[in-house]
C-alpha cells in the first residue's frame, strides 16, 4: 500500500510542474525498557508511519510532509512543497547520481517483535539487580532498546530503493559512591541483528562489570593535568574522529566556511599513518546501504594516507563543491529533509599491537572511551574537548594504576598529524539508544577504528 502511495505522490508532483520530485515513505517502531534501582519504571511501544516529498521548482527546492496516508492528505502535501519551493529565495541544483532499483534487508535470526514481553522485561530487571549487588553501588539504570525501520524512496529519475533494518541493545549505568565522592559509568552495546544478539551475550556480567569499574573508579585518584602521550582505545578514537573530523568533513560545513578543512582538498593534514573512512556498510556499524535522497551509499576515504581525498555530500553540496555524490543525504525521518550526515565513520587500521603502543608510549596515559559523557567541538576552529571514562596511566612503557575519568582536548589536525602508530585490531560499534545530532535531526550512526598512539594531547584531571 506504501509504494503504491508513494506512486501517486510522485504522479501527482510531476504533474504540478516539479523538474524533480522524491517521496519517501516510512514505518518505525521503537520498543524501551528501563529498570531503575531494582524497579521496572518504563516498557514503551512507539509507532510511526508516514510520508515526506521534496520537489524542485525552477531551481527551488520545497519540502512537506504527513502521517496521514489518505489520498486528500498526500495530494495537499504535495501542494504544501510547491508552495514552499515557489515562496524560496534559495537557488539550488541536483549533482548526477547512478540510478538504481533494489531492496536491502539486514539480517536478523529471531525477529525481536516476536520476543515475549515478559521475557524483555524479566531481562532488564535481572541484569538491573545483578549489578546492585556489587559493592558501594548506590544506584544503577538499564535499559533494553530495539528498533525496527522500513524506508522506501521514490524519486523521478527512477530511483526505487527499499531497507529493513533491524537493531537492538542493552545499555546499563551505574553510580559508584565513596567517602562523600562519586563516579558514574555507562556503557552499551548494540547490534544491527535480531534477538539471538541479546541472547548471546551473559548481560547480568556486563552491568556487574560496569558497576565493579564505577566501584574501582571512585577510590582512584585524578589523573595528572597537562600535554601527553596517549594511547587511545577504538572507541575513544572513534568519538574524536566523528565528532572533531567527521562533522568537519560534512560538505554542507565546507560549502558555508564552517569547516577547518575548508581549502585543503589534497593537502597532506594527518600522519602518513592515517586513512579515515566513511562507509555505509561496515561490520558493527549501522546498516546504510543508500541514503534518504535515493543515491547508494559509497565508500568514501575522507583521508588516504594522510592526504585529504574527499568531503561527504549529498547531491545539493555535490554541486556547490563540485564533487561526485557520495550518498551522505541523511534525514531523521520522514518529516525532516536530508542533510549531509556520516555513516560508520572510522580510521582504517595499521599494523600495531595494544601492548607495542604502552611500550612506544613509554610515559603517558590509556584513555578508555567507556564512560564517556560527551564534549564540545568547533568545526570551523578544528578544536575540541571530551570526557574520557575511567582510564589508566602508562609508566615506564606499562600500564600502571586507573585514574578516574577525565577532560581531553586538542586541535584535531595537530592531533592527527601526532598520530605516530595505528592499531591492527578495528572496532566499529553503533547505539540504538542516541545518534549524531545537526540542525535538530539525529541519525543513527556508527564509529571507531583500531588503537592509536597520538603524540599530544592536553589531559585535566576530574
Amino acid at each position: 500500500m506504501l509504494r503504491d502511495i508513494a506512486f501517486h505522490t510522485l504522479h501527482i508532483a510531476e504533474s504540478s510542474g516539479a523538474s524533480y520530485a522524491e517521496v519517501r515513505t516510512q514505518l518505525t517502531t521503537y520498543e524501551l525498557v528501563t529498570a531503575d534501582n531494582g524497579v521496572l519504571k518504563e516498557f514503551s511501544k512507539v509507532f510511526r508511519a508516514g510520508l515526506g516529498v521534496r520537489v524542485l521548482y525552477e531551481g527551488r527546492f520545497g519540502f512537506s510532509s504527513t502521517n496521514d496516508l489518505s489520498e486528500v492528505s498526500v495530494d495537499k502535501v504535495v501542494e504544501r512543497a510547491m508552495a514552499a519551493a515557489r515562496a524560496s529565495n534559495r537557488i539550488g541544483g541536483l549533482g548526477d547520481r547512478e540510478v538504481y532499483r533494489g531492496r536491502f534487508t539486514s539480517y536478523w535470526k529471531i525477529r525481536p517483535e516476536d520476543v515475549p514481553d515478559e521475557i524483555k522485561t524479566g531481562l532488564v530487571l535481572r541484569v538491573n539487580k545483578a549489578s546492585l549487588e556489587v559493592n558501594g553501588i548506590k544506584s544503577a539504570v538499564t535499559r533494553l532498546g530495539i528498533q525496527r525501520d522500513w524506508r522506501y524512496v521514490l524519486s523521478s529519475d527512477g530511483v526505487e530503493l527499499e531497507c529493513e533494518t533491524s537493531l537492538l541493545g542493552l545499555a546499563h549505568l551505574s553510580v559508584a559512591s565513596e567517602a562523600g565522592s562519586m563516579e558514574r559509568v555507562g556503557d552499551q552495546e548494540s547490534s544491527v541483528a535480531g534477538w539471538e544478539f541479546i541472547e548471546g551475550k551473559n548481560w547480568e556480567e556486563f552491568a556487574v562489570n560496569v558497576s565493579k569499574l564505577a566501584g574501582e573508579a571512585v577510590k582512584a585518584p585524578l589523573p595528572p593535568s597537562g600535554r601527553m602521550k596517549a594511547v587511545a582505545d577504538p572507541e575513544m578514537i572513534g568519538l574524536i574522529l566523528h565528532e572533531a573530523f567527521g562533522h568537519a568533513s560534512e560538505g554542507d560545513l565546507v560549502a558555508s566556511g564552517m569547516s577547518v578543512l575548508k581549502g585543503k582538498l589534497g593537502e597532506e593534514i594527518a600522519s602518513p599513518l592515517v586513512t579515515i573512512i566513511d562507509d555505509g556498510l561496515v561490520d558493527g556499524g549501522y546498516f546504510t546501504p543508500f541514503d534518504d535522497e535515493g543515491s547508494l551509499k559509497k565508500k568514501a576515504v575522507v583521508v588516504e594516507s594522510g592526504v585529504l581525498n574527499s568531503f561527504l555530500t549529498n547531491r545539493e553540496t555535490a554541486v556547490s563543491l563540485n564533487l561526485p555524490v557520495s550518498g551522505n543525504g541523511r534525514a531523521q525521518d520522514f518529516t525532516h529533509i536530508p542533510k549531509v550526515r556520516q555513516t560508520n565513520f572510522y580510521m582504517a587500521p595499521g599494523d600495531w599491537s595494544p601492548d607495542e603502543m604502552v611500550r612506544e608510549a613509554k610515559e603517558g596515559i590509556y584513555l578508555v572511551g567507556k564512560g564517556t559523557i560527551g564534549g564540545q567541538v568547533d568545526t570551523g576552529a578544528g578544536t575540541f574537548t571530551f570526557s574520557a571514562g575511567p582510564s589508566r596511566l602508562i609508566k615506564n612503557g606499562e600500564l600502571e594504576g586507573l585514574v578516574r575519568g577525565m577532560v581531553v582536548s586538542g586541535s584535531i589536525l595537530e592531533t592527527l598529524r601526532g598520530v605516530d602508530a595505528v592499531g591492527k585490531d578495528l572496532r566499529i560499534t553503533t547505539s540504538v539508544f542516541g545518534g549524531c545530532g545537526k540542525d535538530g535531526q539525529s541519525v543513527r550512526v556508527g564509529d571507531g577504528g583500531p588503537h592509536v598512539l597520538i603524540k599530544e594531547l592536553i589531559v585535566g584531571g576530574g
